[in-house]
């Protein structure tokens, strides 16, 4: 899909930064569009934006509670699920042929292409004017076509980067890395200061797949990594196998947390938030929880791109991430003209309006928005957005969704030392190449 990777610089120089979105499950969790008594239409919505400090739950009740006192024959029944287990739900749904209207989509690619391969999803590019197209931002409406069709809207632009707490660098006498030799000597000063180097939430196993991805992209070269998903055989390549190696290195150099294979990343969120780690890679969408009065990190943390290689073909300028999730229409919809209007009026919403809470870049257009109460960490997301001269999207939004598991599970390996950087590279080349049009 190319919403997963081709980005314009005019993208670059039109989004900002916004925070995440997160709010506890409201209304019914029935499957499918209804007609109450009084003859309005019930259209279901299901999300997975539930955590506390995640400003998209913070923001979806109030845009849907507008939506329902403007439209009273059209009203939506919102139920929000946790990460992992929205995955399983939304999966059982569909395949029982009773999935909700609208539902949020991770990502185009290994998680959304079967869907709309196999027509569970809704066209809805007839129901887009060209009013609409000239909201988003520039090179988002070619960018979110997939064979000439249009399931989703893009909401936010989200990008990974090292988060460094200054306060606990300063304490180590580190000096915060631009290149892997200096990530090394962080890591040994912070140890010595009997400071925890770096999280991983590796429970979850996507966080260590973080780390690893833009390792490869910092040693390999963008590039390089589009050309091993379209030819596995390329993961079992020298450049790879030197990313494994420095992956393995930081772990052996006690970079991590020792409880990383136990700690979920909501754990490890926490576990950076209260000041227990000095590094974390992580997408944008933790700034608001950075910033949020209850963490002790407030103020302390900054967002610098993650390190070069002295040896590695890869740029601080080729940029972990993209504008690759949405909402998308279940083709069983009773009323896809109404859950149309309904998805858009969404999309722009929780893309304007989170863009101002700091949820994440913004995909469409922010003119005359008063942009003043941005936190530094917003700011500083937006700067690195700027310099961008290419994307990648998360590694398993590309890869085929067994590959994308079996990829997550040879790294959390490579952490725990079961597999030398050799051996990861050889069975990286058994993955299947991946469908989208990189």
């Amino acid at each position: 899909m190319k919403a997963l990777l081709k980005r314009t610089m005019g993208v670059i120089l039109a989004v900002g930064l916004a925070g995440s979105l997160a709010a506890c499950s409201s209304g019914s969790s029935s499957n499918g569009a209804q007609s109450n008594e009084s003859g309005s239409i019930k259209l279901t919505l299901w999300d997975q934006s539930v955590g506390n400090t995640d400003p998209t739950a913070k923001l979806l009740p109030t845009i849907i509670d507008k939506w329902n006192s403007d439209h009273p024959d059209i009203q939506i029944e919102r139920t929000g699920t946790t990460g992992e287990q929205y995955k399983t739900k939304i999966k059982t749904s569909i395949a029982a042929g009773e999935a909700p209207d609208v539902f949020y989509g991770m990502g185009g690619g290994s998680f959304m292409e079967p869907y709309i391969k196999s027509g569970n999803v809704l066209d809805i590019s007839s129901y887009l004017t060209d009013d609409l197209k000239a909201k988003l931002g520039p090179g988002m409406a070619e960018a979110i076509e997939n064979d000439g069709k249009i399931y989703t809207l893009p909401v936010y632009t989200h990008i990974a980067n090292l988060y460094v707490n200054t306060e606990l660098f300063d304490k180590a006498g580190a000096k915060l890395p631009t290149t892997y030799k200096e990530l090394l000597d962080a890591v040994d000063k912070l140890k010595a200061a009997g400071i925890t180097p770096a999280l991983i939430g590796e429970k979850d196993r996507w966080p260590g797949m973080y780390w690893y991805d833009i390792i490869a992209m910092r040693q390999a070269g963008n590039e390089a990594v589009k050309e091993a998903f379209k030819d596995p055989s390329k993961w079992n390549s020298p450049d790879f196998v030197a990313a494994a190696a420095k992956m393995q290195e930081l772990a052996k150099a006690g970079a991590f947390n020792s409880s990383m294979f136990s700690m979920s990343y909501d754990e490890m969120l926490g576990a950076f938030n209260a000041g227990n780690g000095a590094m974390m890679v992580q997408a944008n969408w933790v700034n608001a929880g950075i910033e949020d009065p209850s963490s002790a990190a407030k103020g302390k943390v900054k967002v610098i791109p993650f390190p070069v290689f002295e040896d590695g073909k890869g740029t601080n300028t080729e940029i972990f991430g993209g504008a690759v999730d949405g909402f998308y229409i279940s083709s069983t919809t009773k009323h896809p003209k109404e859950a149309a209007e309904f998805l858009k009026y969404l999309s722009e919403q929780l893309g304007t309006q989170g863009y101002l809470a700091g949820a994440g870049l913004p995909s469409w257009k922010t003119d005359g928005l008063d942009t003043s109460g941005l936190s530094s960490l917003d700011l500083s997301s937006a700067e690195i957005m700027k310099t961008a001269t290419s994307f990648i999207a998360w590694w398993d939004n590309i890869l085929p969704a067994e590959s994308a598991e079996t990829h997550k599970n040879l790294i959390a390996q490579l952490l725990a030392g079961d597999i030398t950087p050799e051996e990861f590279c050889k069975q990286m080349a058994q993955l299947q190449p991946t469908e989208l049009n990189l």
